[in-house]
């Protein structure tokens, strides 16, 4: 049935057909890393700002690399949420960190949250990677593979 101009379509229920779906290979994303730094001291800016960057762990370039990133959740009793950018990069090179964005000491009483689709031999992967509350940490830091310093990673 075709709507009438000024008619809101009914929505159409198609059942799911299982067969499709188990055709559809989940591919895990593996060899990809977000990192958030503290800058160095001759830095900018270095006592208020950290540094978000990505890390491509892979031996090969990956390409149409999308990052969203987005802060959320509860400060002294209030519901906060940061505004959600978008970063695009063509290709990030084998074994290279691109800088995402900085990211305020302030907020690190929210989740940070940043959503990485990417494209590698021609399947399309994306991954969410979650610094929960509190978790931007020295307690948790680590070292960071390309930049040679300490800082709070998840792979």
């Amino acid at each position: 049935m075709i709507p009438q101009a000024g008619t809101i379509p009914q929505q159409i229920n198609t059942p799911i057909n299982q067969n499709m779906i188990k055709d559809i290979p989940i591919l895990k994303v593996e060899d990809l890393a977000i990192a958030v730094v503290p800058r160095l001291e001759y830095e900018e800016d270095h006592a208020e700002f950290w540094d978000t960057w990505l890390l491509n762990l892979k031996d090969e370039t990956i390409r149409s690399v999308l990052v969203n990133s987005r802060g959320y959740g509860i400060i002294n009793g209030e519901e906060r949420r940061t505004t959600t950018l978008r970063y695009f990069w063509e290709e990030i090179g084998p074994l290279e960190a691109v800088k995402i964005e900085p990211v305020q000491k302030a907020v690190f009483d929210l989740a940070n949250e940043y959503w990485v689709s990417f494209s590698f031999n021609d399947y399309l992967y994306d991954k969410k990677y979650v610094f929960v509350a509190g978790s931007l940490d020295e307690m948790n830091f680590t070292e960071i593979p390309f930049l040679n310093r300490k800082g709070v990673m998840i792979r």
